[in-house]
């Protein structure tokens, strides 16, 4: 049995997806991280960097049980698990992993920073906004050009580069973007939404996503909480 330590997130959800893809029988546990559960000892001892997902396999590598923090990592774990979403041959297998890696590098962090300057930044830094909103619109830019000659993201297949990618898009509005903007992105994004197993994916915690614009939740997320020695 696959533990999953996650909350309604984007790298949360991705983690989600794989696990409905794939069929693996999971079973998840809350990290509220508007209250600072990620702070928590026992949440540590499987994820140091105090993010969300981490998770847990009870029937690892060899038989043992293994534990895992950082959602690429924990998307390759899974592929490689159930041999499935990550081509086989070593050109496909790196074809995908070069968009995941796009992913973690470059869409989860300038998108989340879109995020902040412009939603939960008690402050509005114009500099701010303006730079990470136009790095947005850039990012889509290189995915729309990707998908004009390429039907998914890693190449023929949909992979663990297509479900990476995808929950952070969801929040399109909120990055200064306008999808329709990105025709071969929105055809993407509409064909990835609609597959049962992203849609349940995206229902896991759900009932637990609230705003995180209260004076805890910021002061916990962004604030000295966040950078205390642990």
């Amino acid at each position: 049995m696959i533990e999953v330590y996650s909350w309604p997130t984007p790298n949360g959800h991705k983690v989600h997806i794989m696990l409905e893809e794939c069929g693996l029988p999971y079973r998840v546990i809350p990290v509220d991280i508007g209250s600072g559960a990620q702070f928590e000892a026992a949440f540590l001892a499987i994820s140091p960097n105090n993010k969300i997902p981490a998770i847990t396999d009870s029937e690892g590598p060899d038989g043992r049980p293994i534990h895992l923090f950082e959602s690429g990592a924990i998307l390759l774990y899974l592929a490689g698990k159930t041999g499935k979403f990550l081509p086989a041959d070593t050109a496909g297998k790196y074809e995908v992993l070069q968009w995941l890696m796009f992913q973690m590098g470059s869409v989860g962090p300038m998108l989340g920073q879109a995020h902040h300057f412009r939603i939960y930044a008690s402050e509005k830094i114009d500099y701010a906004i303006e730079r990470y909103s136009q790095e947005a619109q850039r990012l889509y830019g290189v995915m729309n050009k990707r998908l004009a000659a390429s039907r998914y993201l890693g190449g023929p297949a949909y992979s663990i580069a297509d479900m990476a990618i995808f929950p952070w898009l969801r929040s399109w509005k909120n990055q200064g973007v306008q999808l329709s903007e990105f025709p071969h992105l929105k055809g993407w994004f509409d064909e990835i939404a609609a597959r049962p197993a992203v849609q349940r994916g995206l229902g896991v915690l759900e009932e637990q996503r609230r705003p995180l614009l209260d004076d805890k939740a910021r002061e916990t997320l962004f604030g000295k909480s966040q950078y205390r020695r642990r």
